[in-house]
């Protein structure tokens, strides 16, 4: 093992959305009891829904799957309004744990649409916030990923169009498309602040800063992660090998093999003790573990609302 010193990237792990939405899951099954539903996984990552599962949470992805009259939550991503309606039909009694920064979007979509604006959405097609925030008005809001599919969008006119994006995008790659519908839609309003997660820029800022001191970075998180994958792009685009891993377990030799200075940083739904298991591998081989914080964070988001007020079970 050549490596010689460790840094903790700070900020780093659960966000405030995160922290709100694993803790309305366990909240829900001490009040009510187990099983409670989830509609979709709570926040992607393994190992945290894994230890939700072992308490008693059920993830579905169909509203369908869950008997009627029971509880169900609904993931930090965000739901379309056609799921909240298939909940109100089979008599469930819901608890929403979208993210506030998700739910700011929805809004903006409902506000858009009453002004008369068509809507550009920049986001993953087959990611769960995107397609919440698709299923609002579908009728009105088109999906881009790239600067290169801007050229085929149409829109009925130019001087009544927005734009939207999803929370956990990269910064660079969301400007990249920004600028390419700019380019092509002089008149394009945009919202009235940045929709990318406070959590997402820090984190991308951080390993930005880290990454001038390393020679690997490792990030603590599950594939299916958005915010995760860019951290490790992040690092890329910079020159250095960065790698994604769910837990110490998944580690290779041969990614420190000749490294001095690894980073470690972990996405926005990675519980931090899988961070210390990873820094307490390399400190029992001789590193140094030392922090690094590059920005100071103190989000917090108050519980749902739900979690206060008698919720019906059937029998």
């Amino acid at each position: 093992m050549s490596v010689e010193r460790v840094l903790l990237i700070e900020p780093r792990g659960f966000c405030a959305g995160v922290q709100r939405a694993v803790d309305t899951v366990e909240e829900a099954l001490e009040n009510f009891g187990a099983p409670i539903y989830v509609k979709h996984e709570i926040v992607h990552n393994k190992t945290v829904c894994d230890d939700l599962r072992a308490k008693g949470a059920i993830f579905i992805e169909e509203i369908s799957e869950v008997p009627e009259g029971s509880i169900c939550i609904f993931s930090a991503h965000g739901i379309a309004p056609q799921i909240r309606e298939q909940a109100r039909a089979r008599k469930l009694s819901t608890i929403d744990a979208t993210c506030p920064l998700v739910s700011k979007i929805h809004i903006e979509v409902g506000r858009f649409a009453r002004e008369g604006l068509e809507i550009i959405y920049i986001g993953h097609r087959n990611h769960p916030e995107a397609i919440g925030v698709m299923g609002i008005r579908p009728d009105i809001t088109q999906i881009v990923e790239t600067p290169e599919e801007v050229g085929s969008i149409n829109v009925k006119d130019p001087s009544k169009l927005s734009y939207l994006t999803q929370t956990t995008l990269s910064v660079d790659e969301c400007q990249g498309v920004i600028d390419a519908l700019k380019k092509r839609f002089p008149q394009m309003r945009a919202p009235p602040s940045s929709d990318i997660c406070y959590a997402t820029t820090n984190r991308q800022g951080a390993v930005k800063k880290a990454v001038e001191q390393c020679d690997v970075v490792i990030v603590i998180g599950s594939r299916n992660s958005s915010n995760s994958n860019r951290l490790v792009d992040t690092a890329k685009q910079l020159g250095v090998d960065a790698y994604l891993i769910d837990s110490v377990s998944e580690l290779k030799e041969e990614w420190v093999k000749g490294k001095k200075t690894l980073g470690i940083s972990a996405g926005a739904s990675a519980p931090e003790y899988l961070v210390q298991e990873l820094a307490q591998h390399f400190k029992e081989k001789g590193a140094v573990v030392e922090s690094m914080e590059a920005i100071k964070e103190n989000m917090k988001f108050t519980m749902p609302y739900e979690l206060n007020r008698p919720l019906s079970r059937s029998a």
